[in-house]
Parts: structure tokens; sequence; C-alpha cells
């Protein structure tokens, strides 16, 4: 019987200005395009609180527009709480994940922490999304190219668990 309830997804990293408010627009736009709003529901966070309100980066901003993109997110802080709230929490490099593990509050939270590029088919064994913050414009189109390689994969993988 197909669950009731809609999925819940968060993406995190570490200021939540740039990689994980792309991979919310992202599988936003995906989730639209194949219609379903109304079974996915999908959020971002950082893992520290320095740009808490704040909208993501300009320069992500603008890699996303030219690819047809609109990120409407604001930043906010993951909480221990948040492991409540979602059935999957992607993190978008191993440091992320450490800091989540330290404020996971049970083994049950803890299995719903992976690392977004295991849904990456060229990751080629690269755990991390790289941080394209203090880097030139090539770092955010990288990290764009990795975010829509991985969201079909997590979407097939989502789509399993709303049909079990």
């Amino acid at each position: 019987m197909p669950r009731s309830a809609p999925f819940k997804i968060c993406f995190v990293c570490l200021g939540n200005i740039c990689r994980s408010p792309l991979a919310q627009g992202v599988f936003e736009d995906l989730v639209r395009r194949e219609g379903l709003e109304g079974q996915i529901q999908i959020g971002s966070a950082g893992t520290g609180g320095w740009h808490v309100g704040d909208p993501p980066d300009a320069r992500m901003q603008a890699t996303a527009r030219e690819n047809g993109i609109q990120m409407t997110s604001r930043a906010r802080q993951f909480q221990a709480g948040d492991f409540q709230k979602f059935d999957l929490v992607l993190v978008m490099d191993q440091t992320n994940e450490e800091e989540l593990r330290r404020i996971c509050p049970n083994r049950e939270a803890e299995k719903k922490l992976k690392l977004f590029r295991d849904f990456d088919p060229k990751s080629h064994g690269d755990p991390d999304v790289p941080d394209p913050y203090y880097g030139g414009d090539a770092g955010f189109d990288n990290v764009f190219n990795i975010v829509q390689r991985a969201c079909p994969e997590i979407l097939r993988h989502i789509r399993s668990h709303l049909e079990a």
C-alpha cells in the first residue's frame, strides 16, 4: 500500500547558502516536472548558523538561473529535532556528516543520514560535493553538474519508498 504522508527530504551543507539550497532547487524542479509535489517535501539546512535567514549565495543563484533553476530558500541551521521531521537527510560532505552524527539523537535517526554523492553515478568514490564558496565560477558549475546528476538517482530511491 503506498504511503499516505509525504516523504520528507533535507539537503545539508555547511552554511546553507550554496550546495544544499541548490540541491533543494534542482530537486524541487525535478519533483514538479514529475508531478510529485504532494508526495515529496523538500528542505535544506546548514550545520552552521552564520547565514540563518540569508538567501542563497548570489553566485550559486546565477549558476542555477543559467540552468533554469530558481532558488527560493532561506538559510537555516539543522537541529537535532529535524531528524524527527525528515525521512532522509543528505549531507554534502563528510564534515557535515560528522557534525550531524554528533547531534543525532539515536540509531534510528542515524539511519536517515546519507552522503549526497552516494547517489552520484560519477562520484568515482569521492564522497564530497566540493564547497564552491571560496573559489571561482568553475566551482559553482561543477557543483551544479554533481547535483543535477545525483537528483534523478535520489528521486528513484525515494520512489521505491513511496511505492512500498
